[in-house]
């Protein structure tokens, strides 16, 4: 039954505990901005569906996301947090944070209405308008193409990632977009979060566009043994399509650089046993490798082509060379842990072979022992994982946050999420000082957004927005000063007393 979990499931299950005493942490000693690399960035993040809202404004379309949740009758992103109408709202406020950098997606289906073919105006100057007013206040955009988000239309016109139709699709949509933004953009990434996009849409049918071969997962189209792989297929070659297109059109006139994004979970073994040991290193192969190792290495790990078969796609040598050196940086977004047991079983003739029981182990998310601070030492074992693993190509954490329970009157004191944010900027520092080529760190999120699968029953930004208030107040939490005063230089402690100590000098602001 564990085999056929959905990883997406456990994720969010694990995103939504969050305690309500103070936890501790492994290690304590201060620290502050000033103790990171020069040129090292921090910011904080968003997305267009989650944030933007005016979903059927100046010509917008829908993309997969509108489609799954209106299917479902499942709480929407039709007004998010209104950004679309209140971004110098916002970006002034980002400003005042102090922040270095932005990481925000453009909506695929509001530029490009049918995912090809003409520019829709307003979308176009709407993302111009937005850009040019974050270079304004001296803010760096650190621009995502495509966050879970393709427009509807290619998904019915011939199965969307399913179909490599869409590579030529997708080049061209960023071909517009470094043309039109590219002056004020030097940071790109392809895909958000390919892997954990492909397992929930295509084999757990838990996320648009909710296809799979589970009878009781409500899923009416799909085929989890084969379409997961042929989409990750098509998303590594639409990355390294797009890479080419940026180094040979744009890259000498721009000087900017593209990645591409993955969701990291920190794996160890359940018991001290050979097997789990083993376990854990396929775990680790399937859920990152399968991805991580064509972008650095040019094709799949050793241990997903002998498992997978036939089933796994395979690239020409032309190909392989294509996707083996495509990214600039990778986009790291990392929340949780997990332990891992082997699953390896004979799987009787009924049963559907998909990812999970291909990967042949057990993940038990519930080996979180901090459920307060979570456990920062993952946050430095995935950095050293990929140092020691892929060569330590240049990273960026885009994601890594604090999900609280949405509730505007308690969340202004938002101390478990100062603690945690604490925590973890710690460990990247640990990190970055052993030698990992981690560039830069991203809040997820800058303000409570419309959060993928739970809607606006949790929360994980810095500011609050009131999402009963037809203006969408925004207002700080605590941990928006907290953060505000580390980038400005304010000393921060490792641990939870130290935490706490830090934290009064902010409270005043609040």
């Amino acid at each position: 039954m564990e085999g056929f979990l959905s990883l997406v499931n456990r994720i969010v299950l694990l995103l939504l505990v969050a305690s309500s005493g103070l936890g501790k942490c492994c290690h304590a000693y201060s620290y502050s901005r000033s103790d990171f690399p020069e040129g090292f960035v921090f910011g904080a993040g968003i997305s267009a569906y989650q944030w933007e809202g005016a979903v059927n404004e100046d010509g917008r379309k829908p993309s997969v996301w509108d489609t799954f949740l209106h299917s479902g009758n499942m709480d929407n992103g039709d007004i998010a947090c209104d950004g679309y109408h209140k971004y110098k709202e916002d970006v002034k406020l980002m400003a005042e944070t102090g922040l270095h950098a932005f990481r925000f997606s453009i909506s695929w289906s509001r530029l490009i209405l049918n995912g090809r073919g003409s520019i829709n105006p307003k979308g176009l100057q709407f993302y111009k308008n937005f850009i040019q007013e974050l270079v304004r206040h001296g803010i760096e955009p650190h621009v995502t193409l495509c966050h879970y988000d393709h427009p509807q239309y290619l998904e019915d016109d011939y199965g969307g990632w399913n179909n490599r139709r869409i590579i030529k699709d997708f080049t061209a949509y960023a071909d517009v977009c470094f043309r039109e933004f590219g002056r004020y953009v030097k940071f790109w990434t392809t895909i958000n979060e390919a892997n954990i996009f492909t397992i929930g849409g295509y084999n757990d049918g838990s996320s648009p566009p909710g296809r799979c071969s589970f009878p009781d997962r409500n899923c009416l189209l799909g085929n989890s043994s084969t379409e997961t792989y042929i989409v990750g297929h098509n998303l590594l070659l639409a990355h390294a399509s797009v890479s080419r297109l940026y180094k040979q059109k744009y890259k000498d006139i721009q000087g900017g650089s593209v990645g591409f994004s993955l969701f990291a979970i920190n794996f160890t073994p359940s018991t001290s046993s050979k097997d789990d040991e083993i376990a854990t290193q396929r775990a680790n192969d399937f859920y990152l490798g399968w991805m991580l190792e064509p972008v650095i290495y040019g094709d799949y790990p050793d241990a997903m082509r002998k498992t997978v078969g036939s089933r796994l796609p395979v690239f020409s040598e032309e190909e392989s060379e294509q996707v083996k050196g495509s990214s600039d940086f990778m986009g790291i977004i990392h929340y949780i842990t997990a332990s891992v047991r082997n699953n390896e079983m004979n799987p009787s003739l009924s049963e559907i072979k998909d990812f999970t029981s291909d990967s042949g182990v057990s993940i038990n998310i519930s080996s979180l022992k901090d459920k307060y601070v979570g456990s920062p030492w993952a946050m430095e074992g995935i950095l050293e994982y990929i140092m020691q693993r892929y060569g330590n190509p240049p990273v960026y954490i885009l994601e890594n946050g604090k999900n609280m329970k949405q509730d505007l009157e308690l969340q202004q004191k938002d101390t478990p999420r100062i603690e945690y944010l604490d925590a973890y900027i710690g460990a990247v520092l640990k990190a970055v000082r052993n030698g990992s080529d981690t560039r830069g760190y991203f809040v997820w999120s800058f303000m409570d957004l419309y959060e993928l699968r739970t809607g606006y029953e949790n929360s994980l930004g810095l500011y609050s927005v009131n999402f009963s208030d037809p203006q969408r107040k925004r207002s700080p939490k605590l941990s928006a000063h907290w953060y505000s005063g580390f980038l400005k230089g304010k000393t921060t402690f490792l641990g939870s007393q130290g935490s706490m100590q830090s934290m009064s000098n902010f409270s005043s602001s609040s």
